[in-house]
């Protein structure tokens, strides 16, 4: 669901980014008082394997697209929404700047419609509520509040998407047509995220249900596993879906490009039927953002940059893009702590 900068006016573009600053502005304030050091590593292991998620495409059988982990919920239940919603700015923020994953311009719109629904309508409407009530295992509510979070708010991410398009003015789209491609993919998109990320939690919950933001030290369930053996497992996963998984990534178009321009090569239709090579809109504004990213991207489309058919520059996309990143989201969250500290002497 990453936009490219054709898909929104400036105007838009700036108002995403306003959004989008102010929930990061939110959530530091929040991280701040609440920083505990346990989420240092936990932090980067989490979003490490996010990142290293979204590089695996996994087709959507009769439908010619694909689909990949967004990630929100998935750090929101094991960080918080606001350490879940920050983490989910460094991956996006690192995908476009060294990856060219996703439009400079449109990174405003990307993190709000990727990252805002999942880490907190999704936690505080959805994952929490659920897992506070009292029916059923604790167990089954976590596969529930998983898959129904995801869900949800993938919809509300694809449906963010067209209303930004319509503002923009992409007279290439209806509205109509648009959304009626992107709903029902992303609803199959959500679901097979849902399905991910309830196994990461269910596995979490086995061996250290207290890492688990809402239960915390509320649950009885003794922990089976240290935190540093839950976390180093999750490191080596993470290595090993960036380094090795994204090899068998599918080769069909995500959701989002799969509406736009089809994919009429495998025998499928054209959908919204838009040139890839001349769509939307242009300006002084994104030619100057392409013009950053062109500089910035040392792994352009998770590939070497001078040999873009070599699949060894995928495997190194993965692990050293997860390893920016979690180094990345440590900081942050070490320097939030740091900030605590001072601040009560």
């Amino acid at each position: 669901m990453h936009m490219a900068d054709a898909l929104l006016a400036p105007a838009v573009a700036a108002t995403m980014y306003v959004a989008s600053g102010t929930a990061a502005g939110i959530s530091i304030h929040n991280l701040r008082k609440d920083a505990e050091s346990v989420k240092l590593p936990t932090m980067g292991v989490m979003a490490a394997l996010v990142f290293a998620g979204q590089m695996i495409n996994y087709t959507i059988p009769g439908t010619g697209s694909s689909g990949h982990l967004c990630g929100g919920l998935m750090l929101s239940a094991l960080l918080g929404p606001y350490g879940g919603f920050l983490s989910m700015i460094v991956v996006l923020t690192i995908q476009c700047l060294f990856f060219a994953d996703g439009g400079l311009m449109a990174l405003g719109a990307n993190v709000w419609n990727m990252a805002f629904y999942g880490c907190f309508v999704g936690y505080f409407l959805i994952f929490r509520p659920i897992m506070k009530a009292k029916w059923g295992s604790t167990r089954i509510r976590l596969i529930i509040a998983s898959i129904l979070g995801c869900v949800i708010t993938l919809q509300l991410g694809a449906f963010s998407v067209c209303l930004e398009t319509l503002a923009s003015g992409i007279t290439e789209l209806s509205f109509g047509a648009f959304a009626a491609l992107m709903q029902p993919i992303h609803l199959a998109i959500g679901l097979v995220e849902g399905l991910i990320t309830a196994a990461v939690l269910v596995f979490v919950y086995q061996t250290r249900p207290e890492l688990i933001e809402v239960i915390g030290d509320r649950e009885t369930k003794p922990a089976s596993w240290s935190v540093k053996k839950v976390l180093l497992c999750l490191a080596v996963l993470a290595l090993l879906v960036g380094g090795i998984g994204s090899q068998f990534a599918s080769s069909h178009p995500d959701g989002l490009e799969w509406a736009l321009f089809g994919n009429e090569e495998a025998g499928y239709n054209a959908n919204m039927g838009l040139d890839e090579e001349n769509y939307g809109k242009s300006g002084s504004v994104s030619e100057a953002a392409e013009a950053v990213q062109e500089k910035t991207a040392f792994l352009p489309d998770y590939a070497f940059a001078n040999d873009e058919e070599n699949p060894i520059g995928t495997t190194v996309s993965g692990i050293v893009g997860s390893v920016i990143v979690a180094g990345v989201a440590i900081g942050i969250s070490a320097a939030a702590g740091f900030y605590r500290k001072k601040k009560a002497v």
